[in-house]
């Protein structure tokens, strides 16, 4: 559903309290709870307060949710900020309340020590449970400890998941379809044709695949491999790719190892797809596949005039200003991970460090942070997001929303590697990508398999 709220236990309105991390997650959080009440503690206010400067990427969300806060009480007076003002919803008209929570400082009603914000809103939502028993009271948290310390306190807590569109990460698309046997098997009629060297099947099935969207792959047992390029009414138009050219691919001097890798690098190389989103177990080949391919389409085919790079890195934003140098340089440390798959295009070379450089220094390339991105629109240019998985829903459209004509954007990530504590796989940046793009005619996903770092990597990933 669009709209975060829920069945009420007993016949008495909710009060929803929100706090900093759910806006910080989403301005747009104080709109997206039905008719409800919706309330924010002074400790809320202050600490976006106290966020709200700064290059970092928050900054910016922190002024864009006191924006919204601004427009929605306006001129009001400041008991009816306390008592609730009309949430206005587009041209739908006013829809909820939201309030201002003001401490009563009543002494008995408070459990925790008041060292730590958290244990300010937490005894704040007691006092108001105490004295507002017309109320259901629910703190709604993206902070796990703060939801367990709320309930341990009698207040009911649940997460923000207005965004969230899958509960089980199992369940998204991993790209392709892997069919046991001969595709063909399952096939009750088929109308082939060929067009300008390229052969097509328009098929019914009569063992229908399950969840099957535009620009997803069928791979059998017997080696067909054909690409989905439209479903309806029960038939699918598939392209036929033959995978032994497929397998041959090359870019940068880079081959494929298997076929998931040989689909990725397809659709990295393809003009007409726009974005390519590939996830992944550590050392599957997502970075190395795309960095082979932004530079063959920069330096060779000139398709691209610049390759962007970034990634989402917890803390990097924060951090970034106090490391010496330039912005490029500033950067370099956080993205080790480039100039490691540099090194390992280069590796037969007979001066792998001579390469490395002097790739980096004609190749157009640019090592940039999150803020940049943000704020910029980009044509003609291939922009490489790293690190996908560490990105809200909020931050995935604010950086997506970047990418002019002609450009290309690569987001690279792996869900069993977050490192922020206000997200989980299933309210990921990169779930939301995944599963709203899931019909986008010019968008790919693959999930790529395997670890063919090495040996050992792959012993690691499935034994440790």
């Amino acid at each position: 559903m669009d709209d975060q709220g829920r069945t009420p236990s007993s016949s008495k309105p909710i009060l929803y309290v929100l706090d900093t991390n759910v806006l910080i997650h989403d301005p747009n959080a104080l709109l997206n709870f039905e008719e409800h009440h919706v309330a924010l503690p002074m400790t809320v206010l202050e600490e976006l307060d106290k966020l709200k400067t700064g290059k970092q990427s928050i900054a910016a969300d922190c002024r864009q949710a006191i924006r919204l806060i601004d427009q929605t009480l306006g001129d009001a007076s400041p008991s009816a900020v306390e008592q609730g003002v009309p949430i206005q919803r587009g041209k739908s008209g006013p829809k909820g309340f939201l309030s201002i929570l003001m401490s009563q400082r009543n002494e008995p009603n408070r459990l925790l020590p008041e060292h730590l914000n958290d244990n300010i809103i937490i005894n704040q939502l007691l006092e108001l449970r105490a004295t507002r028993a017309d109320l259901d009271v629910v703190l709604v948290t993206k902070d796990i400890n703060m939801r367990l310390k709320a309930r341990a306190c009698g207040i009911a807590a649940e997460d923000y998941s207005t965004d969230q569109l899958v509960d089980d990460v199992s369940l998204l698309s991993k790209g392709y379809h892997s069919v046991n046997g001969s595709f063909w098997d399952r096939v009750s009629k088929v109308d082939t044709r060929q067009e300008r060297g390229r052969t097509w099947h328009r098929v019914q099935l009569a063992e229908p695949l399950q969840a099957v969207h535009i620009n997803e792959f069928i791979i059998d047992e017997q080696g067909f491999v054909g690409w989905i390029k439209g479903v309806r009414d029960g038939e699918l138009l598939l392209l036929d790719l033959h995978q032994e050219p497929l397998l041959h691919q090359e870019a940068w001097g880079l081959k494929p190892r298997d076929i998931h890798q040989s689909l990725a690098l397809l659709a990295l190389l393809d003009p007409d797809i726009h974005l390519v989103n590939l996830t992944g177990a550590a050392g599957s080949g997502k970075t190395i596949l795309a960095l082979a391919a932004a530079i063959e389409q920069t330096m060779v085919s000139k398709r691209y005039r610049r390759i962007i790079a970034t990634r989402s890195v917890q803390g990097l934003d924060q951090e970034i200003g106090f490391l010496p140098g330039t912005e490029a340089e500033k950067m370099e440390p956080w993205l080790g991970a480039i100039t490691d798959n540099l090194e390992a295009l280069h590796m037969d070379d007979e001066s792998t460090h001579g390469s490395v450089e002097y790739i980096l220094e004609r190749v157009p390339l640019q090592f940039k942070s999150l803020n940049y991105i943000r704020g910029r629109s980009f044509q003609q240019s291939l922009i490489l997001i790293d690190e996908c998985q560490n990105l809200t829903p909020h931050q995935m459209k604010t950086i997506i929303t970047r990418a002019g004509a002609g450009s290309k954007v690569v987001c690279l990530g792996n869900l069993a590697q977050i490192d922020t504590p206000y997200l989980s796989a299933p309210s990921s940046g990169l779930t939301y990508l995944t599963e709203r793009f899931k019909d986008f005619p010019h968008g790919v996903h693959i999930t790529l398999q395997g670890v063919p770092r090495s040996v050992l990597a792959e012993y690691a990933e499935s034994h440790l």
